[in-house]
């Protein structure tokens, strides 16, 4: 099993679901985050100063899947999160050791 990270812009996130629901993926879990990279912030104007937006809202998209699913859930979040510019976002693909479904019981592959 394999935990998927996708840090993504927010108006994406309906698109990223529903590719995600397409290939089969039932849960997701999505926190809203702050952080910057490339982009490095921005500048806004506030009662007529100027101040700098170092942290830009991102979205942190997490799904458990079976190790056979990875690449369709890296293809599919690529794809659908994609804009072609500069704070796109990343995608992690971290190790699970196990899952365990709370209510049943169930564990491992069986949980997700």
């Amino acid at each position: 099993m394999k935990l998927i990270i996708a840090i993504i812009k927010p108006f994406k996130l309906d698109e990223v679901r529903v590719a995600l629901s397409d290939i089969g993926i039932q849960g997701l879990t999505v926190t809203e985050v702050k952080g910057f990279g490339r982009q490095k912030g921005h500048t806004e104007l506030y009662r007529g100063a100027e101040y700098a937006v170092d942290f830009l809202p991102k979205l942190r998209v997490e799904a458990a899947v079976s190790d056979d699913m990875v690449e369709q859930v890296i293809e599919a979040i690529e794809q659908s999160a994609k804009t072609g510019k500069i704070g796109d976002g990343k995608i992690f693909v971290a190790p699970l050791e196990q899952a365990v479904r709370i209510r049943t019981g169930e564990t491992n592959d069986a949980a997700l």
